[in-house]
């Protein structure tokens, strides 16, 4: 079975390699490329993966990490931010959607308990799909990535009343309120037992793992939390993936959050890839190809009505239009864990084998539609906003308060208030500089109104919220939102309202530069050069280049646009001389009792001690060590510098 399980997943990569590099070509998502992946080798395409057990397997495992490196990713306070939207927006979701669905299928000819059945399918949506998108654009922690997780979040845990009430709809009395109970006492469990782990026994383990510098350890210690706690709540009757998503929630909260999700990365996405190819193999090409206009009408459908029904939810837990419209075409498909129920009411014949096809080849279809949808979503959103849309459904339903800005000049515009923007605004804050925030998110535009601070809530990408920040008067303009698409369009509006604005623009996506160029922007920062540009700094400066010359490269660097670090070549780098030196400097403090009290400067420069002084600080005052006649006092603090054996020589000798 091991020899056949590697011959499967080396004819699935082998595959996956050609199928996704084609659509590289094409432009089409990797995605997409597993799915045909799965459907072409699996037993309803070419019958070539017959190990179709072990790679679901190995699929569940995909999913678990990928919620998991989610959880790290985001964090406990970001999630307390966001439960309005988990309770109510996914609770109502949810409902609106089985409702529909539910009465829909019941009047189409379907008996009340198998219409209510495939209510709860529908009203479920992937995760893993929409989640892997969001990385993917680096938007996890824009307002639309927010709100689809926390009505992700609500769908897992959903989930389980929904498998319970199975048997009850297949007319079985299998199941009682006693079960129900049982269950949620469970999970109030595992939540305080996973509490407990965070708070007491993770960070001291990961303290003592991380302490060996076993990078071994420390990966099999992570992946072990990451398990047991998905373990724990499998238990309870959760899912696997919440669990693994809370597991992620609890490292995020220790310094060792950035080390453990490095290591993840590599095995997430050779997992996740497999689950993808995993849901492909399900698809059954000839079922399909028997009705394919039944099967495209209802997958266009369903796609539509969830699009309606999250977007209403999202506009009534009180954002703006575009966020609703990207939330809501991402969260358009029909989810994995649809999957599972629709095979437990197969099992308990609840719905017909010819069903369960129907049920599996929509959602999969939906799952393939919607790296497309999800990619125009942001262009559809900027189309609709042009149309004449009520001021009420263009910013939301639950009114922000918003700081009256007069009509100032020459100050500084803020788009996007994360760590970016706010270390943006305190250094104007120091500086005297006028500036106005402009932010998306409702808590935090209701936080800075009440600090006082010149705040608009809304879209930058709208003309009027732009203007209401007095765009026309604007010296600059700062972008530091995470979301490309927003970025480019707020860097087209910005400019077509004001010619003269410097704008300034942060992305993560290299490619984008010359678009955000031509849209208007003076400068882009990439986020990965300038980190770049820090790290050769820093090692430049440990080898004692002078400083001159190490910010005369980097003037250079920035000035040519990153082209150095784009196309390097040894000609296109300014030349220096490196002086490595084995040279530290350190500090000592005068102990009360040391033998060099009341000593001047000039006895300790001729001693015998193989160390410069550089100087001398005695409460906040420097002194320079040519001061010869500086007598030294109790509590002086040293500066020094030599070898390090000599500087540990030196001060075992001083504090004698």
């Amino acid at each position: 079975m091991e020899f056949t399980l590697l011959k499967d997943l080396l004819i699935i990569f082998t595959i996956a390699i050609i199928v996704v590099l084609v659509f590289s070509k094409l432009k089409v998502p990797a995605l997409v490329g597993f799915l045909l992946t799965g459907i072409i080798a699996g037993p309803h395409g070419f019958g070539l993966v017959t190990a179709v057990h072990e790679v679901e397997i190995m699929a569940e495992i995909g999913v678990i990490l990928l919620l998991f490196t989610i959880g790290i990713e985001f964090s406990l306070r970001t999630l307390l931010k966001i439960k309005k939207v988990i309770l109510l927006g996914g609770g109502l979701q949810v409902f609106l959607t089985a409702l529909i669905v539910s009465l829909i299928v019941y009047y189409a000819g379907r008996p009340i308990n198998q219409s209510i059945f495939i209510g709860f399918i529908v009203s479920l949506s992937s995760t893993a799909i929409l989640l892997k998108l969001l990385q993917d654009k680096a938007e996890v922690d824009s307002q639309h990535g927010r709100n689809a997780l926390a009505i992700l979040i609500f769908q897992d845990i959903i989930v389980i009343p929904m498998i319970l009430l199975i048997p009850l709809l297949a007319g079985s009395d299998n199941n009682s309120p006693m079960d129900f109970l049982i269950i949620s006492g469970k999970a109030i469990a595992v939540i305080l037992i996973s509490y407990f782990l965070a708070r007491f026994l993770i960070p001291k383990l990961l303290y003592l793992v991380a302490g060996t510098r076993s990078n071994e350890l420390f990966l099999l210690s992570v992946i072990a939390i990451c398990f047991s706690i998905a373990g724990l709540t499998n238990y309870a009757g959760l899912s696997l993936a919440f669990g693994a998503f809370l597991a992620g929630l609890l490292i995020s909260e220790s310094e060792y959050s950035h080390q453990a999700i490095s290591k993840i990365l590599p095995f997430r996405d050779i997992f996740t890839s497999i689950f993808f190819v995993s849901i492909g193999m399900l698809l059954n090409v000839n079922f399909f190809l028997q009705q394919p206009v039944l099967i495209l009408m209802i997958v266009i459908g369903v796609i539509v009505l969830k699009t309606i029904i999250v977007g209403f939810i999202s506009f009534i837990t009180g954002y703006p239009f575009r966020t609703n419209v990207i939330t809501a075409l991402g969260l358009a498909q029909i989810g994995e864990f649809s999957f599972i129920l629709a095979g437990l009411g197969l099992k308990g014949t609840l719905i017909s084998d010819n069903t369960y096809q129907l049920i599996l080849s929509v959602a999969i279809m939906t799952m393939g539609a919607t790296p497309f949808i999800f990619k125009l979503a942001p262009r559809l959103s900027d189309s609709l906003l042009k149309l004449p849309l009520p001021s009420k459904l263009r910013a939301g339903l639950n009114p922000v308060p918003e700081a009256k800005i007069d009509k100032i000049k020459h100050h500084l515009i803020i788009v996007g208030y994360g760590i970016n923007g706010k270390n943006v605004s305190l250094a104007a804050q120091h500086a005297g500089i006028p500036y106005v925030i402009i932010e998306m998110n409702p808590a935090t535009v209701r936080q800075l109104y009440d600090e006082n601070e010149k705040v608009i809530y809304g879209d930058a990408s709208q003309e009027e919220v732009l203007i209401q920040a007095v765009i026309e008067n604007a010296m600059v303009v700062v972008v530091a939102v995470p979301d490309l698409t927003a970025t480019l369009r707020i860097t087209q509006v910005a400019r077509r309202l004001n010619q003269t604005v410097h704008i300034i623009v942060r992305t993560r996506d290299l490619l984008e530069r010359e678009n955000l160029h031509v849209l208007g922007a003076n400068e882009v920062i990439p986020a990965e050069f300038e980190t770049s540009i820090e790290i050769f700094s820093r090692v430049l400066t440990k080898y004692l280049v002078p400083m001159e010359e190490i910010e005369k490269l980097v003037t250079e660097v920035r000035a040519s646009e990153y082209e150095m670090l784009r196309s390097f070549s040894p000609s296109t780098i300014p030349t220096f001389k490196c002086h490595y030196s084995d040279m530290e400097i350190t500090t000592i403090k005068v102990e009360k009792d040391a033998s060099i009290i009341g000593i001047t400067m000039r006895k300790m420069i001729d001693s015998d001690l193989k160390i410069n002084f550089l100087g001398v600080r005695r409460a906040e005052k420097m002194h320079n060590c040519l001061e010869r006649d500086f007598t030294l006092q109790f509590d002086d603090i040293l500066i020094l510098m030599g070898t390090p054996e000599d500087l540990n020589r030196t001060a075992k000798e001083l504090k004698s």
